[in-house]
């Protein structure tokens, strides 16, 4: 007779509190000093145009769509791997989902508007998620190592949108298609509140969830899950369907942000994104990562962005900071670990 594997279950957590969360894991709290003081010494050293509403509003507009291209590279870390191909995934959705909008928008009216949008919804969550189950079916089933499998589909999506468009851009949609990027609910941008209900979300279903404790399982250690009845080709598949899901999401906002799609749209978004998921600590060998570090990450960077433009100081600058700033977060984190082990191993 064969044994029965026994079935994962989630980790129960009876009452949450971000103190006591933040009090288990160091890099969080390191993180939340640096957001604090990155929005401090920006307000200081800009206070007449950094600390004020149309500025706060502004950056609530711009960082949604790389937040949630950053929470799918922190699923994909999660397992070990990675996903080079999201901002191609998001480019191609957007484009597709421009073109229903554009062909379609202009035959209905009032009420009917209703109709192309809900069918560029439906045309980019599909994409992202046949594009997710390319990489999920390279890397899951052919043995694709995650980083060059994603970065083959990265480039195939990019052409493909480039083909279709001719290399222009597609523009003009429905106002109220517009309204997903650049509206207001209650004076709180759309956008945001759009990356916070994705941040909750994917919080939830990484934390309370069988799949998520299974994430963490397979990226901490891939041959105890196995045993533990960890599919690990079925996870993994899930996994990059769900980084092209949240991809085509970020798409979607971004084109009715800046009412047009194009193939090169957010070229360094993908560099952003992994930043913000090693600065927000996870751990690019796989098994530990969080949603709230990746928050304040984006929140962190999203600061000195802003503060940077509003000294004015040049892109390039920006582009060297923020490469400058993944390598001393890695090195940092190493260092920190490295210790932590060692103290660990002394006690024992």
């Amino acid at each position: 007779m064969s044994r029965r594997m026994p079935k994962l279950q989630p980790q129960k957590v009876k009452d949450f509190r971000f103190i006591d969360f933040l009090s288990k894991d160091p890099n969080l709290k390191r993180l939340l000093l640096v957001t604090v003081l990155t929005f401090v010494i920006m307000g200081a050293l800009v206070p007449s145009s950094f600390l004020t509403v149309r500025n706060l509003r502004s950056m609530a507009f711009q960082f949604p769509e790389y937040g949630i291209l950053s929470i799918a590279i922190l699923v994909a870390m999660l397992t070990g791997g990675i996903d080079l191909s999201v901002v191609g995934i998001a480019n191609l959705s957007g484009i597709l989902a421009a073109l229903v909008l554009t062909n379609l928008g202009g035959s209905f009216s009032g009420i009917g508007v209703a109709i192309p949008i809900l069918l560029a919804v439906l045309v980019t969550l599909t994409t992202g998620l046949a594009a997710g189950a390319l990489n999920g079916f390279l890397i899951s089933k052919v043995g694709i190592t995650p980083i060059l499998a994603t970065l083959g589909t990265m480039e195939l999506l990019t052409g493909i949108g480039i083909v279709i468009t001719g290399g222009s851009s597609v523009f003009g949609f429905p106002e109220a298609f517009i309204f997903i990027g650049n509206g207001t609910i209650f004076g709180v941008p759309v956008p945001f509140l759009a990356f916070i209900i994705f941040a909750a979300v994917f919080s939830i279903v990484l934390r309370r969830t069988p799949f998520g404790f299974k994430l963490y399982m397979l990226g901490t250690n891939e041959t105890a899950s196995q045993f533990s009845g960890v599919n690990k080709t079925k996870v993994l598949f899930r996994t990059y369907m769900l980084t092209g899901f949240l991809a085509s999401c970020a798409g979607l906002i971004l084109i009715a942000r800046t009412n047009s799609a194009k193939a090169d749209y957010g070229l360094t978004y993908t560099l952003q994104a992994i930043l913000v998921a090693i600065l927000g600590g996870t751990n690019p060998s796989g098994g530990f990562g969080t949603v709230i570090g990746v928050v304040l990450a984006v929140f962190s960077l999203q600061f000195l962005s802003s503060g940077f433009n509003h000294l004015q100081i040049s892109n390039f600058a920006k582009d060297f900071v923020w490469g400058g700033l993944l390598l001393l977060v890695m090195a940092f984190n190493y260092i920190m670990n490295t210790r932590s082990e060692r103290k660990k191993a002394e006690q024992a």
